[in-house]
């Protein structure tokens, strides 16, 4: 028990198939030894699993801590699933809300982890494939309304930290900052990482700010839509011309997932996303909407 209330608490997550200690480190790079650093480790056998049982054990911990320092604010970091981790948290707790300084939240996959879909494409529940490939965005975008949250990823091959595609991490209210040349891996604790972190701490206007157009708000609503890595966007075949002089276009795969992207008029990627066998009639009836909406005729 520290002698003084500390100036602030502050949590750090890790994520899947992994321990706490990189993320135990990236807090100390952060703040003085006054400062509680809490960093539960869910067991790298647990995080193969179900993330219910992972939430409700780092719940118990916050609800103990925060009892422990109740006038302390909080500041939350989570890595990959241990971003998603701290969404669901705060979506069920939304009396903790007030007392967060910031959110940020280090390549986790809010769009949905398309491995995680491709891994259990039927939401059969395999492993924790199901809870990875989750859509967030909704839960995320409410809570970044209120609390201030910054969104980082890594870009390592054009379009992806070498895991979660750069689009899966970026939702609306956020600010949002990629970190080139960074992986999934090197993203937990990186004197970058750290630095991105400290800036955004004393600034919370620094960041690329997240507004999504109607047209991509209408894909992101499609069930089943998950983001996607813009590799495969020189594949895709122009099937719509759009009045603001963009194009959507399609791909499918060898398996037959069914991929959709937006083009800016300069024919740059904006947006790629997929949808399994399931909801691919949900997305041709959102493209036709679309159509009808945007399209040039």
């Amino acid at each position: 028990m520290l002698s003084n209330p500390p100036e602030f608490i502050l949590f750090v997550q890790h994520g899947w198939a992994d321990d706490n200690r990189a993320m135990m480190d990236l807090g100390r790079r952060l703040v003085t030894d006054t400062t509680p650093v809490i960093a539960p480790n869910l067991g790298y056998i647990q995080t193969w699993i179900r993330i219910t049982p992972l939430i409700k054990l780092v719940e118990n911990i916050a609800i103990e801590q925060i009892a422990k320092y109740p006038d302390a604010p909080i500041r939350i970091i989570g890595h990959s699933m241990g971003g998603l981790i701290w969404l669901e948290l705060l979506n069920r707790h939304p009396q903790w809300w007030a007392k967060v300084h910031s959110l940020v939240l280090v390549a986790s996959p809010v769009g949905g982890a398309d491995l995680g879909r491709i891994v259990d494409p039927l939401n059969l529940g395999i492993g924790v494939a199901r809870d990875l490939g989750t859509n967030r965005k909704a839960i995320a975008q409410q809570i970044a309304a209120v609390i201030p949250t910054l969104a980082i990823a890594g870009d390592i091959d054009d379009g992806s930290d070498g895991t979660i595609p750069v689009g899966a991490t970026k939702f609306a209210n956020a600010k949002f900052i990629c970190l080139s040349g960074l992986s999934h891996a090197v993203l937990r604790n990186h004197p970058l990482v750290a630095s991105t972190i400290r800036d955004f701490w004393l600034d919370f206007t620094i960041g690329e700010s997240i507004i999504f157009d109607d047209i991509v708000q209408r894909l992101h609503a499609v069930p089943g839509m998950t983001d996607g890595h813009w590799r495969d966007f020189y594949q895709a075949k122009v099937v719509m011309k759009l009045n603001n002089g963009g194009t959507i276009r399609t791909w499918r795969n060898l398996i037959g997932v069914d991929h959709v992207f937006v083009a800016s008029p300069q024919g740059k990627c904006l947006y790629a996303g997929f949808v399994g066998w399931m909801h691919a009639q949900d997305l041709r009836q959102a493209l036709e909407d679309i159509r009808q909406a945007y399209g040039v005729f």
